[in-house]
């Protein structure tokens, strides 16, 4: 196990290339003690700290076509696009079984990020809260605003970590770990535009605090990537991101394009790990 820590950004869909950077991890038995994810990291961080090799691509790529997991019915019965109970309850507990023994028992640090939908501040769950409650912290960190509901966990209502933290290496740099490996799920050179216009339409009624996020929130985004870029020139942080840019959304359902992406987190992953081993290795 290697001192640094591992900070996982989200992306939906796009997630799909971190699964397959953290399946060659698995390969090389390469663990971190602090791992930090948002959304889709969160989510694909947990099957990677319960050791299960492939399972996120069983769940990811093995139900994508099944209307249950991503679909507009979802929206229309339940105002979700993907089907919460149905990730974060059938799959885990019945179709593809977390083991949650091997990842609670694990010595990996685990954070959470979601963000809290009154004080708009974002809220980091720990260890300790997951042992009874993992899957409800999971859905509240992926809710997306206006594809799924808030989700309420002890007198909160929370929604996607990615709101308000969606690079969360501050936090990581803040329980300790100065030396970081940051896995995103854009390419170089990617920066988040303003919100259009359209976008002021739609409104939270019951959240106002994440209207005002929304509409600021590419500005933290980018912000927390010059930060990075700095941090990287100067060593501190090894940095693996999508080596091409790979037509692939946030609800994106084409199988192909997602196995090509898992692929690619795969490959881009093996390519560089001479290099992230020698990172790893250095003192400071």
């Amino acid at each position: 196990m290697t001192d640094a820590g591992l900070v996982l950004e989200g992306g939906g869909m796009r997630g799909l290339y971190t699964a397959g950077v953290l399946e060659y991890f698995m390969s090389q038995d390469l663990y971190f003690p602090y791992v930090i994810g948002v959304s889709a990291g969160a989510c694909m961080g947990a099957s990677y700290l319960s050791r299960q090799a492939g399972r996120n691509k069983e769940v990811n790529l093995g139900y994508i076509a099944d209307k249950r997991y991503l679909s507009l019915s979802n929206f229309i019965k339940k105002r979700e696009l993907f089907g919460m109970d149905f990730l974060f309850d059938e799959i885990p507990n019945k179709l593809v079984p977390f083991d949650m023994d091997t990842f609670i028992n694990g010595p990996e640090q685990f954070v959470i990020v979601a963000t809290d939908c009154e004080t708009g501040e974002p809220v980091y769950f720990e260890k300790e809260h997951q042992s009874e409650h993992l899957t409800k912290l999971l859905r509240a960190s992926s809710s997306l605003p206006f594809v799924a509901p808030s989700v309420e966990y002890k007198n909160r209502q929370l929604l996607d970590g990615g709101i308000v933290d969606p690079i969360p290496i501050k936090k990581a740099e803040n329980d300790g770990y100065r030396k970081n490996v940051i896995i995103l799920t854009k390419p170089q050179g990617y920066f988040k535009q303003p919100p259009s216009k359209m976008s002021s339409i739609f409104k939270y009624k019951q959240h106002p605090k994440i209207n005002d996020l929304l509409m600021v929130r590419y500005k933290h985004y980018n912000q927390t990537l010059e930060y990075i870029h700095r941090q990287e020139e100067q060593g501190n942080l090894f940095v693996i991101r999508p080596s091409m840019e790979m037509p692939v959304g946030r609800v994106e359902r084409n199988k192909e394009r997602l196995e090509r992406l898992y692929e690619l987190g795969m490959k881009d992953a093996q390519e560089q790990f001479n290099r992230l081993e020698s990172f790893l290795a250095k003192n400071g």
